[in-house]
């Protein structure tokens, strides 16, 4: 569903997923220790690594919610 490059960066900011533990579609990022600091990691990063902006209607929590969701927004600014 996503490249490998999210998931990198997705697993450096949810400290409560074990390595070897699967990555879903569905996975509550909050849940997983996904911390408004680490959100704006996140951001950050996937702003650099796709050379995108995430604009205001994207920012907010449903979009960050899930990693499903999460690529669905950054994929749609691609």
């Amino acid at each position: 569903m996503w490249d490998e490059s999210f998931e990198q960066l997705l697993r450096k900011q949810i400290p409560l997923l074990e390595p070897d533990e699967e990555l879903t579609a569905e996975l509550s990022l909050r849940d997983c220790g996904l911390d408004s600091m680490g959100m704006v990691s996140l951001l950050s990063s996937m702003e650099d690594a796709y050379g995108v902006r995430f604009v205001d209607d994207a920012l907010n929590m449903d979009n960050f919610a899930t990693p499903g969701a999460l690529w669905k927004t950054l994929d749609a600014m691609r």
